[in-house]
């Protein structure tokens, strides 16, 4: 795969970042909050998961893993403990990520220039959107999503996660998906090509199309991704809701 908009120290400093922003919100709302972005999960159960998470990642960088291992289980922590090893967990990810050799070996899922690369450019999209829910906890407004995180991450998700055989966006007869950011340069557009396989995406308006999802890059990212609404469709409203229906990861 091409290299993407953003470098690995680029993706590790937003990881960083959103790491904190995440605990943040977590320790304001308290672990009891639930997350409504998350039906059924409360900020306990947010906080679990990435820490769980983080370190899964950490360990392949770190330890040079080169098949894919399970995730470790968390801490049986809560409240002011629970918060404080997700900041350790979140903190040793990004050490992790800062101190590794460019060139390192080891397990990655997605196509990527590199491993390391990989586990950065993953890492800052599963947090960014976990920040998302767990500010949710506490209503108000959200802290923003840079638009080229944004649209790097819609394009992560188009590209790598559905265009893996697991992916359930599929049609019974060819259909295109057109994905259009409205707020950034004219490359930020995507053509999913639907069928009875795994969704083809590649980047650009490649024919016509008979849906079109569009908006500006960090409402359509958290869209796609399930936690806001489509902020503009038009076509084939169906394709929408297939989207939504099935594109959980």
């Amino acid at each position: 795969m091409e290299p993407t908009a953003l470098d690995t120290g680029r993706f590790v400093e937003t990881l960083d970042r959103e790491g904190r922003l995440l605990a943040a919100a977590a320790e304001r709302a308290g672990t009891d909050a639930k997350v409504p972005t998350c039906p059924g999960w409360q900020v306990r159960d947010l906080l679990r998961h990435t820490g769980a998470v983080h370190l899964w990642a950490a360990s392949y960088v770190l330890e040079g893993h080169t098949e894919r291992r399970p995730f470790g289980d968390a801490p049986d922590l809560d409240g002011a403990a629970l918060v404080t090893w997700y900041r350790d967990a979140h903190r040793r990810l990004v050490d992790t990520l800062t101190d590794a050799a460019p060139d390192v070996s080891c397990w990655a899922f997605l196509p990527a220039p590199s491993p390391l690369e990989f586990w950065a450019r993953r890492q800052v999209h599963e947090t960014t959107v976990h920040r998302f829910d767990a500010e949710s906890a506490l209503g108000g407004t959200p802290s923003p999503v840079e638009r080229a995180v944004a649209a790097d991450g819609i394009d992560e998700l188009l590209r790598g996660f559905h265009a893996r055989s697991r992916s359930r966006v599929r049609t019974d007869e060819p259909r295109v998906l057109r994905v259009r950011v409205t707020d950034t340069d004219t490359d930020a557009m995507w053509t999913v090509r639907l069928s009875p396989e795994p969704p083809v995406t590649v980047r650009g308006g490649d024919g016509e199309a008979d849906c079109e999802l569009s908006g500006g890059a960090e409402e359509l990212y958290l869209a796609l991704w399930n936690r806001l609404p489509l902020p503009s469709v038009t076509g084939d409203r169906a394709l929408a809701a297939l989207w939504r229906e099935r594109s959980a990861i």
